[in-house]
């Protein structure tokens, strides 16, 4: 079971505060886990962004939760335009201070969200703060979660610190998955909102890639949780789909070219479009055919996506609150 004690910061906080803060949750088909959501979400502003659901989401949320904000789409825009779109409307309209991203499986536990707040007006730089992810039953890290912090080259959250409950409150990661993330109206405005290059997987590996590029930080804070609700889930191998490869390819690419970060990128770009040129030829002329196929859709990837993997490179680096609707 995972010790959950709270750090107490909530009681810091000044309510009032809390007008300022908006949670955007962009649905689609959710009814297996809205109510636990909302429900979860309940006494703080919700705007929901409704991705054309095609089950009962949009009518139950409206039916049962006429506090929320909804704003339904009429088209599957994707994870990231869909919370760009709920981001645009929490600052433009409300004036937020702050916007929590939260999934569709994920449900907040006690006062996480205060917590959060109180930790970011203690410690400004950081432009995205998280808080743990855990399992429904409350009893492990999410999986997904554990690996992408085990995996940070930072001194991130670790083992040793869970055992020996010697945790500092805040630590430093350069990615953590955006399931629920508070992030400030100042990051926002500097940094912009999700990328549109990326429909679903990869857009918040980048817009990671410019918080910390544009010099804010990027924290989990202990003792602060949320349940994503996905252990269930199941995936179709990659290898057996080879349209889903692509598509994971083509995100692969997209997070890797246009990471701002990098200042050869667009050199590196165009050496892999011909490295791949150079691949899907020798394996045509050794009659590779199971191997050309392969290596052939990668390069078409890479020519079809360059032009604007090379211009969200360029644009990303500006300090602007790219592709939010101000």
């Amino acid at each position: 079971m995972v010790k959950i004690f709270k750090l107490n910061l909530a009681k810091f906080i000044n309510y009032n505060n809390l007008k300022n803060v908006y949670i955007i949750i962009v649905t689609y088909n959710a009814m297996r886990w809205i109510k636990q959501c909302l429900d979860s979400s309940k006494g703080y502003n919700v705007i929901v962004v409704d991705n054309a659901s095609t089950d009962n989401t949009l009518q139950y949320i409206s039916k049962n939760y006429s506090h929320v904000t909804v704003l339904p789409q009429k088209e599957n825009l994707g994870f990231g335009k869909g919370n760009n779109i709920g981001i645009s409307y929490a600052l433009k309209h409300f004036s937020a201070e702050y916007v929590f991203l939260l999934n569709q499986d994920a449900y907040l536990v006690d006062s996480v969200i205060e917590d959060l707040i109180y930790t970011h007006k203690n410690n400004a730089s950081y432009g995205i703060l998280s808080p743990l992810h855990i399992t429904r039953d409350k009893k492990l890290l999410d999986k997904k979660f554990a690996e992408y912090i085990s995996k940070d080259k930072d001194e991130g959250f670790n083992c040793k610190d869970v055992l020996n409950i010697e945790l500092k409150i805040i630590y430093d990661v350069s990615f953590v998955n955006a399931a629920g993330w508070l992030i400030s109206r100042d990051c926002l405005l500097n940094v912009g909102g999700f990328d549109p290059i990326f429909f679903l997987y990869g857009e918040d590996d980048n817009l990671c890639q410019r918080v910390l590029y544009h010099d804010y930080e990027i924290g989990v804070v202990a003792n602060t949780f949320m349940i994503h609700d996905r252990a269930q889930r199941k995936q179709e191998p990659v290898d057996h789909n080879f349209e889903r490869f692509l598509k994971i390819q083509a995100n692969i690419y997209k997070t890797q070219y246009a990471n701002v970060n990098n200042p050869d990128a667009v050199t590196a770009l165009e050496n892999k479009i011909n490295y791949l040129k150079r691949q899907y030829l020798k394996c045509l002329l050794t009659l590779n055919f199971k191997n050309f196929k392969k290596e052939y859709s990668k390069y078409q990837i890479l020519v079809k996506n360059r032009t604007e993997i090379e211009s969200s490179y360029l644009l990303n680096k500006i300090k602007a609150p790219h592709y939010l609707s101000l």
